[in-house]
């Protein structure tokens, strides 16, 4: 039976938990394709536990954890209210298709609604269609406004 728990990074099982399956969806070739780097290993833990606004799910099958999702609170302006962001959503292939990540999803959503969010953002490559069509079965949908089309992610790195 699958149980859904919110990550203590205190916890050094959990913390464990989070860095490998993280790693894991890093060498997915949805994730990239190339784990995390040590140096990022080493600190994302101590770094997530510093902010407020950032907390980790995990999905346990017994005692192994098959599922986690990463989530950063931001802010509509548009709305004025919080938003939840789901910044990494990752299942153990194993249990693809089983609904772990409706679970997680979930959970998400119920933790957002107690901080007061407005809605659930995330991100899905545009091949990635098992990732799409349980996101889409949750809810979710392309940002798009009307006749001036629909949004695209994009990044500038700082290094």
């Amino acid at each position: 039976m699958i149980e859904i728990t919110l990550a203590d990074y205190a916890n050094p099982a959990h913390a464990q938990a989070v860095v490998n399956m993280l790693d894991m969806y890093a060498k997915d070739p949805m994730g990239g394709g190339e784990g995390i780097a040590e140096e990022v290993k080493d600190n994302l833990i101590k770094e997530m536990a510093k902010r407020d606004n950032v907390f980790s799910l995990l999905a346990f099958d017994g005692d192994q954890p098959v599922g986690v999702v990463n989530c950063v609170e931001g802010f509509s302006t548009f709305a004025a209210k919080p938003l939840m962001n789901i910044h990494d959503i990752a299942v153990v292939e194993e249990y693809r298709g089983q609904g772990v990540a409706q679970k997680l999803l979930e959970e998400v959503k119920t933790l957002a609604q107690f901080r007061g969010c407005v809605k659930l953002t995330l991100e899905v490559l545009t091949n990635n269609d098992r990732a799409k069509k349980a996101y889409e079965s949750f809810g979710f949908k392309p940002y798009e406004l009307g006749d001036v089309g629909q949004a695209e992610f994009w990044e500038c790195y700082l290094t």
